[in-house]
Parts: C-alpha cells; structure tokens; sequence
C-alpha cells in the first residue's frame, strides 16, 4: 500500500488532514483510456480535523469566501486574517449546515466565512479555529484589481473525479504551484462524479457522497491557496433520488457568486463567466438575459477586464467521436448526434460570442484534450493566434483531469480510435491519450500563454502563445471607481 498523497503533498511542503490510500502497483504501467484505481474513500465522521478547506472568489476583488468541513462544532468556529502573517488583525466567523442523502450520510458540518477588506495583489494569511482545532497559517494570493496590469496566471481543468489517475494530475499541478505563481483554478464541470452515473464506482451507487468529501481533500492543497471557481457538468445533475436533485451536493459544498451555476468575476485584467450548458441560454431564458447583460457590462469596460474568458461544462466545437458538440451539429457531415436539449445553444450562444468579443471558451465534457484555432460559424477560421484582421473565439477542451479518457468509440469494445475520421481543420491540436491540466498566463492586455501539461511531466506538451489586440474602450467613470477602490484598501493595509 503506497499512501501516495501524503508522499506527494510532501514533496510541495504542503501537510494534509487526511490520507489518501492509493494502491496501484501496476503504475505507471497501466495504459489509458482506464482511470487509476479507485482511492479509499473518505468517512467524515472519523476526521475531527479541519478539512477540504478551499476559497472561492465573489464579485468584489476585496473580498473572497473560505470554506471547509468539521465533524463535530463548537462556540468557537472563526478565521483570523490578514496581510502580516505575524499580525492577523481581521476575524471572520463562519456559519455552516449540513445535508443529509440516502443510505443514512449525513454531511460534516460545512463551513462558510467571508473575508473582507482584502488587498488586491498582496500576499495575505489566515488560520482557521474550529472543532477546537485549529489550522497552519496558510498563504494565499488576492489577485490583482480590475485594470491592474500584472500578470494573471490561472489553472483549467475538468472531468476530475476521485481516482488514481485524478490524484497524479493534482500533484502535477501542485509541482507547478512551486515553479509559478497561481491565483485562480477553474474546473469545467464534471468535478467529483459522486452520481450514478459513475460507472467507474459501480460499487458505491447512489451518489456515494464520500466522494465529495474525498474530492474536498484531494483538491484542498490547491483550493486553499487560491480562488477554486467551477461550473456544474452533468454529473453533478445526474442523481437517482428525485428529491436530491439540482445539483444540491454541488451546491451545498461550493459558494460561488450569483446562484453558483452561472456567474461571473473579475481577475485582475481578466474578467471569467461560469455557463451552465445544462440550461437553456435563447434570449427568452434567464441565462440568456443574464449572459448577455453581464456580456454587454464587461465589453463596455475593457480597459478594466481586456481579456474576456467564458467557462462551461459542454463543447460547442469537438472532434472527438465520443459526444458530438452542444450545437446539434458534429464535425463530420454524415454523423448524426444529439440534438441539445436546452434552449439557445445552436442558435444563440456563439452569437453571444461574437457580438461581445469573447476571447476564450474553456470546456469540459470530452474527456481529452483539444485546442482549436480561432473559429466561428462552424467553419471560418485562421490557422494563427496572431491574425488581427480575424475576431473570433479561441475553444479549448480540457476534459482529461482524471476520468476515464475517450480513446475508443463507445461500444467499439475498444477496436475503433475516437480520432480515427479525418481531423476537422479547426483542431490545432488533440491528444485523447494522456490525463493532464491545462494553464493560461494572461501575460499583458495582448498576450496570453496557453498550456497543456501532460500528468507527471515537468514540461508542457502543448506551448502556445496567442495574442489579441484589444482596444481601449473604457468608461471613465467605471475605471475612477476602481482606481478608488483600490487606494481605499491600500490606506487600510498602511493604517
């Protein structure tokens, strides 16, 4: 038995509340598309430490939310925080709740603070007391204010789970923690599968919500150090019991702004936008109003946010042979493919895009990976990342974070290549045989460096560099506000 977790949190100085026993002899040597073997699942009720500690961000780059997970509560459930690790001068207190599912789990006491009056683009720390416990004073990054210049650096994955192979793809990412500076992770759906669909744990059935608290531990190493945004796939939907539908575990376990399923936030000189692909996006819809309202926001203002970045759960470009894209439409002219049955996605969404110049689409759902080349209306496109005379969206799919990979076409029994028809010639590149992460460096207001790790490696596969030239277009009174905002906090950390 090999407690790699632990061994792997240890090589990036980072201590755990729980161990993860992952026994895997065979690897590295097993061969995709299989996932590693299924990891010891969590028992919240045995863990008195305080556990899956993650933040998350709000609309206010002042403020982020803190969460993490007791198995028992006191008087005392607080969060000290603060700029001066040897003076944490603010205190949040938490409130927290619990849920119960079938099979008689009851949640660990869930925990929510705020922490206000943040710095943007300082360093700050906090500890945790709860469960008369208390945490290690951890460092955490508060990204830079809207129109702020400095470089963003943000983490894109997907399609995760709780396996062998999701735990080697989070060490990648902690390797590259110590290499780089990161103030975001943004997961495309599909996070946990504690669903029933999850045929890779057919033992555990009805939504086994160990697996949650397993997915909380095995991300806390990344999620306590920086915003950790997702948006729902379709397993966090899929659920046998009708009265614990709408994503209620997703839910309950994440605080996002809005109503957590589609939303936005700034980030420095990026501003990010959840999709829910499971929900209609026509104009009639609620996403859809508030999508284009939120569009129209950030377009006005992109002096502050110059790079515009939507993330989502379902493709609407994909050429992997397994799941079609959310259009209605394949990119091969005979096949015929599901028809989405949300309102708005083959009619109105890339409009959307187009008309806002939006800049990048992260998507999960396929499990691979696949860069596009700057595409719109199923077939313009350029092959360069530098045409200025050519405004479209650049899509890529990082759906290859742990999950079993789409290597062979369902019921094929493994004979037939996802990629065995002719590559669209809107593929830049694709890769359906390796799990991995990818990352994006927003250099300056023009540049962007894409990346694509593979699992255990140290130099990325894929090195792109895109570049974009955005006008400035601000509205005077918006960036004043900012600016004062900004000085406001500043003053506060001199005080």
């Amino acid at each position: 038995m090999l407690t790699v977790y632990m061994t792997l949190c240890a090589v990036s100085a980072i201590t755990l509340a729980y161990e993860i026993d992952y026994d895997n002899t065979d690897w590295p040597n097993y061969k995709p598309p299989f996932c590693g073997d299924n990891i010891e699942l969590m028992d919240v009720t045995k863990n008195d430490k305080i556990n899956q500690i993650r933040l998350s961000f709000t609309e206010n780059p002042s403020e982020m939310y803190i969460m993490w997970v007791t198995n028992k509560v006191n008087h005392i459930n607080e969060v000290k925080y603060g700029p001066d690790k040897s003076n944490l001068n603010y205190t949040a207190f938490s409130f927290y709740d619990q849920y119960g599912w079938v099979d008689d789990y009851v949640s660990g006491y869930i925990h929510k603070a705020l922490l206000l009056n943040l710095v943007p683009g300082v360093a700050h720390y906090y500890q945790i007391t709860s469960n008369d416990k208390m945490s290690d004073v951890i460092e955490f990054i508060v990204p830079p204010g809207p129109g702020d210049k400095a470089p963003i650096n943000i983490f894109h994955t997907g399609d995760v789970g709780a396996f062998g192979t999701s735990v080697m793809v989070t060490k990648t990412m902690m390797d590259r923690m110590n290499e780089e500076e990161f103030h975001a992770t943004v997961v495309c759906g599909d996070l946990s599968y504690a669903d029933e669909l999850n045929d890779e744990r057919p033992e555990s059935g009805w939504a086994d919500q160990r697996i949650w608290d397993t997915y909380g531990a095995m991300i806390e190493p990344i999620a306590k150090k920086m915003g950790y945004m997702g948006t729902p796939g379709n397993h966090e939907i899929d659920v046998p019991d009708s009265s614990n539908e709408n994503m209620t575990s997703y839910m309950r376990r994440f605080t996002f702004p809005g109503n957590g399923r589609y939303y936005g936030f700034p980030l420095g000189m990026v501003y990010v936008i959840s999709v829910s692909t499971d929900e209609s996006v026509d104009p009639s819809s609620t996403q859809g109003r508030w999508l284009e309202t939120r569009l129209a926001y950030v377009n006005e203002n992109r002096n502050q946010w110059p790079w515009l970045v939507l993330f989502q759960h379902r493709p609407i470009y994909n050429s992997n042979q397994n799941h079609g894209n959310w259009t209605g439409e394949n990119a091969w002219e005979d096949d015929e493919w599901e028809y989405p049955e949300k309102n708005g996605w083959p009619t109105d969404f890339e409009k959307l895009l187009l008309k806002y110049d939006v800049d990048l689409v992260l998507n999960g759902h396929v499990h691979h990976y696949e860069l596009t080349y700057p595409i719109k209306e199923r077939n313009k496109m350029v092959n360069s990342y530098n045409e200025e005379d050519f405004r479209a969206p650049i899509h890529i799919t990082c759906g290859h974070g742990g999950q079993k990979l789409y290597k062979y076409v369902w019921d094929t029994k493994n004979t037939v290549n996802t990629y065995s028809k002719p590559k669209p010639a809107f593929v830049a590149a694709r890769n359906n045989e390796n799990w991995g992460h990818c990352e994006l460096l927003f250099k300056d207001r023009d540049t962007v460096q894409h990346r694509m790790y593979k699992m255990g490696e140290s130099a990325p596969t894929e090195d792109v560099l895109i570049t974009r030239k955005h006008p400035l277009n601000a509205s005077p009174s918006s960036c004043l506000s900012w600016t004062l905002l900004l000085l406001v906090m500043t003053a506060k950390l001199l005080l």
